[in-house]
């Protein structure tokens, strides 16, 4: 007979990484892309490899990326995260779970970092370090490369190159070493251009 996983029964109907995905244990993910969100009080969504909905982390958690990661985001593709379900976390005074980070790759010992959490308050969260090897990072989408190529390639500005290269960063395409050279050799172009202008 086979086993039924009760935890595929209970996942709720949502557009995001919830605390009710987590009921069943602490899960670990490798992220895919890190990109804007859809409002100011969701301002960023961590896409997974292995999830279908990206998880909105609240401003707790995006500190703690920040403390031990940087804020560079781009940096973030590869890297793995586990999370699990705290059913202590409030909203509006009322405790409805919510996700928290125990386990981090790219640290090499357990890190203790003291975070604000409300008005006069900080909070110590110890984050242990992922000893087991990162998943491979994700394929790179060749049309979207191909793509981006041709619109640093076409960019009339450093502005439009910069605004450009945050897409391309919300995308999980700023590692990629054809768009990194398209771009540095691009900006190279306009600031020659723009040289040439000033000196006439």
């Amino acid at each position: 007979m086979s086993v039924l996983d009760m935890s595929s029964t209970i996942a709720p109907d949502s557009q995001q990484l919830d605390y009710e995905d987590l009921l069943g244990g602490e899960r670990t993910f490798t992220i895919k892309a890190v990109r804007r969100g859809p409002s100011a009080e969701q301002p960023v969504q961590i896409d997974f490899i292995e999830f279908d909905r990206p998880w909105r982390p609240g401003k707790t958690m995006r500190r703690l990326l920040v403390a031990v990661w940087g804020a560079d985001a781009s940096e973030y593709v590869g890297r793995q995260v586990t999370l699990y379900g705290d059913p202590t976390v409030k909203f509006g005074g009322i405790a409805v779970g919510g996700t928290r980070i125990s386990h981090v790759s790219h640290i090499d010992k357990p890190t203790t970092v003291m975070l604000m959490v409300s008005r006069g308050k900080r909070q110590e969260y110890v984050l242990q370090p992922i000893t087991r090897q990162p998943a491979a990072e994700p394929e790179a989408d060749t049309a979207a490369v191909t793509e981006y190529l041709e619109l640093v390639r076409d960019t009339g500005s450093i502005e439009d190159l910069k605004e450009l290269w945050e897409q391309i960063k919300d995308d999980g395409l700023a590692k990629q070493p054809a768009l990194v050279a398209a771009k540095d050799a691009r900006k190279t172009e306009l600031a020659a251009l723009d040289a040439e202008e000033t000196g006439r």
